[in-house]
């Protein structure tokens, strides 16, 4: 089938690209922002005119860390709100016959039962210094719904925890946490530095999924899923931020002090997805091994760091 694919030049989208080429996807579009910009609805219309998708994966997203969502909270609520409005309705009006989107483990409750099973998802309001961006990606899941409910759309959606992995985002204006601390400590060995600043108490907890895993989630989800219920994307792994920057400064050889700056919010206090449903519906599980993954992170960022690395992939479209 006609494959459109949003985001495709994102840290994610080229996963996915990967992922659907091996699957044999061949007839797959990935129309860049110079091409179409999403948040405009003349340039959604043309680029579903012009690309003709018989299904959509929509990754495109303007994303950040905690600092970037505090610095930018109306930015992220308004283009991650009108680009997945505007293009799920023009879907609809074009005849797709299915529709990807992709949400966000900050959609979630601020203080929710762990681990977070999708039945949660409305028990509170999310963590507030995500929450604009978190609940932006969350009306994809009421449109979707909506829509199924009056015109019979096949949209599903999908709701993956915190992504690393190589070739993502080490910009320190935007990054998240496992890229922004493997630069602070490869950049601390490299310029003989002996300590190293933290965001936060260290306390909270993340739950981390290697892109590559998740795209390939997103790919079974594509070609055996239809089921309106949200599906969580994780590896089920629960890390404390203080045993992970401890693991990271091992794997880079930092050896110095972790200097952990309370007056910076910790976020979310836990996460960690029940997981149960993605490999019920359409057996789907992670594989990668943590260490594995975080050392082929740093491998990728160490053969990049010069230059590639430091392009902002804020907003992929």
């Amino acid at each position: 089938m006609r494959l459109l694919v949003t985001g495709g030049g994102g840290f994610l989208g080229r996963h996915v690209l990967d992922v659907l080429s091996e699957h044999g996807h061949r007839d797959v579009d990935a129309p860049r922002r110079a091409d179409y910009d999403l948040t405009q609805a003349a340039d959604v219309a043309a680029c579903l005119r012009d690309t003709r998708p018989e299904a959509i994966v929509h990754l495109a997203a303007v994303v950040g860390g905690i600092g970037a969502n505090q610095e930018h909270p109306g930015e992220f609520f308004y283009k991650n709100l009108i680009m997945g409005v505007e293009l799920m309705e023009q879907a609809r009006l074009a005849g797709v016959g299915k529709f990807v989107a992709i949400g966000t483990i900050c959609a979630y409750p601020k203080f929710t039962a762990t681990p977070f099973h999708e039945d949660e998802l409305w028990n509170g309001y999310p963590e507030e210094t995500n929450a604009p961006y978190g609940l932006a990606k969350k009306m994809l899941l009421v449109q979707a719904q909506a829509y199924r409910q009056q015109f019979d759309f096949n949209a599903i959606y999908l709701l993956p925890v915190n992504l690393y992995g190589p070739g993502d985002n080490f910009d320190p204006s935007s990054s998240h946490v496992i890229p922004a601390l493997i630069r602070k400590c490869v950049e601390a060995v490299d310029a003989g530095d002996n300590s190293v600043e933290v965001w936060g108490s260290g306390r909270a907890t993340r739950e981390f999924l290697y892109v590559r895993d998740c795209a390939e989630g997103i790919v079974a989800a594509l070609n055996r899923y239809n089921d309106p219920d949200p599906v969580n994307l994780g590896s089920g792994m629960e890390i404390s931020i203080r045993e992970l920057v401890e693991l990271i400064a091992q794997l880079t050889g930092f050896q110095g002090e972790l200097q952990f700056d309370t007056s910076r919010p910790d976020g979310q206090p836990r996460r960690r997805l029940d997981t149960s449903r993605a490999l019920e519906r359409f057996g789907w599980q992670a594989r990668t091994d943590f260490r594995a993954g975080l050392q082929a992170t740093m491998d990728w960022y160490r053969a990049h760091q010069a230059g590639e690395s430091d392009t902002r992939q804020a907003a992929t479209v």
